[in-house]
């Protein structure tokens, strides 16, 4: 890894404000995400499998631009529990990006904001870690806030078909996370980055062909921006941010991120939430920020991967 010293100044933050400002550029960015795969004219797994190849190229340049080695520190074992983790990135973008389909942004955006209460409860069944008071509160709110942007509690709703599969995201996700802290520690985020999402191209690549030949040149555009911005420069972002703010500061920004695509599916297709829906929407933001309140500071290129879709 280079010295902080050659580091470029878009990345390395040289100022909290400076920081913030990253954090919040990659809020926005993941929460273009959802925006993007509603605009894709494609399944999931095409979509996910686009994704993951472009942010590999993304993260292959900015890796050789800043002098950063894909393949150090790595034993055999460690590698191969990278690559059950991109497995799992794959399984949670999928999900993710079938409540889009089924559900709409918002319905996608704040089912994955659950993940929170997964955490919490993986924890205490993998780690044997007590649930304390604040976790309480966290699985409350949640639920609380599950309840409240659930259009319809029959079956067959499309936007509640669309919440569930959104919550299945947020599982992913919490299984994903628990797995990254056995399988990556120590290891620098862009090189857990990259090879999580070259494990979950080379895993849909037999899947995806076929919708890939029927994409079109906007839906091809669409694609680029989602693998290469809203996944590529926004973990960049995420980064980078964690060099001007804690881990904590920084978690409690990018749990913004339903806040932006709410708003972006609002302007864009005219996705006006009800007055319950921000209700919910509130609490479940409000639990992603008691969870970042609680996480403890980490180190400044920590693996872990953002709260981010």
């Amino acid at each position: 890894m280079t010295s902080r010293r050659h580091a470029s100044p878009v990345f390395r933050p040289a100022s909290p404000a400076t920081a913030r400002l990253c954090a919040h550029l990659a809020a926005l960015l993941f929460g273009l995400s959802a925006i993007f795969g509603a605009l894709i004219h494609a399944d999931a797994v095409t979509i996910t499998f686009g994704r993951a190849l472009f942010a590999c190229l993304a993260l292959a340049a900015f890796a050789c631009w800043r002098g950063h080695g894909l393949h150090q520190r790595m034993a055999p074992r460690q590698f191969a529990l990278l690559m059950i983790t991109g497995i799992l990135l794959a399984l949670h973008w999928i999900t993710f990006f079938i409540s889009v389909k089924t559900g709409g942004v918002a319905m996608a955006t704040l089912g994955f904001a659950s993940f929170p209460a997964f955490i919490a409860l993986l924890d205490r069944w993998l780690f044997r870690e007590r649930i304390g008071r604040s976790e309480s509160l966290l699985l409350v709110l949640v639920s609380v806030g599950l309840v409240l942007v659930t259009p319809a509690f029959q079956a067959s709703d499309q936007g509640t078909i669309g919440l569930l599969w959104g919550v299945a995201s947020g599982f992913s996700f919490a299984l994903l996370a628990a797995a990254n802290r056995r399988a990556v520690h120590g290891l620098p985020a862009i090189q857990v980055a990259f090879w999580q999402n070259t494990t979950v191209a080379l895993v849909l690549a037999p899947f995806a062909s076929w919708g890939l030949m029927r994409l079109d040149g906007l839906d091809w555009l669409n694609l680029a921006l989602l693998g290469i911005l809203c996944t590529g420069l926004a973990h960049g972002l995420f980064v980078a941010s964690l060099r001007g703010l804690s881990a904590r500061g920084s978690g409690m920004i990018i749990a913004l991120e339903p806040v932006y695509a709410i708003a972006g599916a609002w302007w864009l297709f005219g996705a006006q939430p009800t007055g319950r829906m921000l209700a919910g929407a509130a609490l479940i933001v409000s639990a992603i920020v008691l969870a970042a309140r609680n996480k403890a500071a980490a180190p400044a290129e920590t693996a872990e991967p953002p709260p981010a879709p």
